[in-house]
């Protein structure tokens, strides 16, 4: 049998894309394959779990349209699928003159973008949420928060009664063209598929290079690490309260996040990792870190940006330098307070000359296209970004 598509890849952006591969071809033939025995099992599932409401991005760009619309697509398919979710909306607190400056050039951004915001001073931080201090803030009403493992399950669910199959335990191990056909192969098992979606995250390079493409780029593990609230400060805050990131680097800094499920995190830092799937603290894979480790554009990155790497490394070898962060903002926390919680690895896409991607990167040919690199707020937007795959994918002709 020869399949229309395969999708290799079961996180949000592989099922979103299969979901609506399936929506523009009703009847089409699609395999899934995903090489852990659940899904969502990394970056999707290790993520704050907010539904963002696209504030951040330069106006006009796709990440900017892609997290707008992602948003309010998530919305409706968790209101369609009975996924509980919450609108309890976001302040993004300036606790410096220069994030103030900052937070000026956010507001205006944000009214490019269409997204509703509320600029609001130290008085009225302080009366909204008591428990925190800044010298301002911007709130924005519509982000929010949900489980994406839940909204993942809808999507496979969604892909089955389409008439999709969906494999897991599966790890591809090699992938080769014959005409106008993709083999994929997991140990002794093998597909045939006319077109080939490749949606793999952390391992996203290595599939690339497995299918014979050209890539100049390298997938890089920063570990965002996570601590918990104890119960008793469950209302601590009301709202999502994030820093004024800095436009320089893609990550957006340590958050307090209200969780789904009531609880609250603190988190995430970005630190190189030393496995791209281990999560455990001291988690290593030598072919990861080799990975990394001898590869000159990463060393051109950090060379750029050493100040940030080299506080972030003190922040998580020292939880004191990771308190001082959420304490510019939550002043009453303690070392106490923070309790473990389950850490995230995301896949960041570094070029040869040292540049971190910021935007989707994709290498395709005919037959094939991969997802090289699908930049943060990706689970927000993972409905769109699964339209512009398909869209994409059904540009080409299939024979």
């Amino acid at each position: 049998m020869i399949h229309d598509f395969c999708v290799i890849g079961g996180g949000i952006v592989g099922l979103a894309s299969a979901m609506k591969l399936l929506e523009r071809r009703p009847g089409a033939s699609l395999l899934l394959i995903e090489k852990e025995a659940g899904l969502g099992e990394h970056q999707t599932g290790h993520n704050s779990g907010v539904i963002h409401s696209g504030i951040y991005y330069a106006p006009g760009s796709l990440k900017a349209d892609l997290c707008k619309r992602g948003a309010e697509a998530t919305k409706t398919f968790c209101d369609a699928h009975g996924i509980k979710y919450e609108i309890c909306g976001k302040h993004i607190v300036a606790t410096s003159d220069l994030e103030l400056r900052r937070l000026d050039a956010l507001f205006e951004r944000a009214g490019q973008n269409g997204i509703a915001a509320e600029r609001i001073d130290a008085a009225e931080l302080r009366r909204r949420e008591p428990n925190i201090s800044g010298l301002g803030a911007i709130f924005t009403p519509s982000t929010g928060i949900v489980d994406y493992r839940q909204v993942c399950a809808a999507m496979a669910k969604t892909i089955t009664t389409a008439g999709g199959e969906i494999v897991t335990s599966t790890a591809v191990t090699g992938i080769s063209e014959d005409g106008d056909v993709v083999t994929v192969r997991a140990g002794d098992r093998m597909w045939r598929a006319r077109r080939l979606l490749a949606c793999a995250g952390l391992q996203s390079d290595r599939i690339a290079r497995m299918a014979g493409m050209a890539i100049s780029h390298r997938i890089v593990p920063f570990r965002g690490e996570y601590f918990r609230l104890p119960d008793r400060l469950d209302k601590v805050v009301s709202t999502l309260i994030y820093p004024v990131p800095d436009p320089d680097l893609p990550f957006l800094g340590i958050h307090l996040t209200r969780m789904i499920d009531g609880s609250v995190t603190v988190g995430p830092n970005a630190v190189l990792g030393m496995a791209r799937e281990k999560y455990r603290r001291f988690g290593f894979d030598p072919g990861d870190t080799g990975d990394w480790l001898f590869y000159p554009g990463l060393w051109k990155s950090l060379a750029k940006n050493w100040r940030s790497a080299l506080v972030e490394l003190r922040n998580s070898i020292w939880r004191g330098g990771y308190l001082a962060e959420c304490r510019k903002y939550c002043p009453s926390l303690t070392l106490a307070d923070l309790a473990p919680y389950p850490a995230g690895i995301r896949a960041q896409a570094v070029m040869a000359d040292g540049a971190l991607a910021h935007d989707f990167l994709f290498v395709e040919n005919q037959r094939q296209l991969h997802v090289c690199n699908a930049p943060s707020p990706a689970a927000t937007s993972g409905i769109p970004i699964g339209e512009m795959i398909a869209d994409r994918l059904l540009g080409a002709s299939l024979t």
